[in-house]
């Protein structure tokens, strides 16, 4: 599993703080693309898959969800870290 491509976005979300979008390869056979790193009002981040209308198109099992958003973490951080060590 890897992150293709993630983008830094800061924009209010329903209370949240969308930080990111990325494309993510699931494995060889599964690339979701518009999945988003939230930051929740409470502090925790988390990943959500696009929506179609009101509707999500795909949901994650909480060990994959886990396991998505650590890598979104990741490559998040290490795409900001200049802007963080300028200030």
């Amino acid at each position: 599993m890897e992150i293709l491509d993630l983008k830094p976005i800061d924009e209010p979300t329903d209370g949240h703080r969308a930080l990111a979008t990325f494309d993510l390869q699931l494995n060889d056979s599964v690339r979701m693309y518009g999945l988003r790193l939230l930051r929740m009002r409470d502090g925790r981040r988390l990943t959500f898959a696009p929506q179609s209308g009101h509707r999500r198109v795909a949901t994650f099992a909480t060990a994959l969800a886990t396991e998505i958003t650590k890598l979104a973490i990741d490559q998040y951080e290490a795409v900001t870290a200049d802007d963080r060590n300028r200030h």
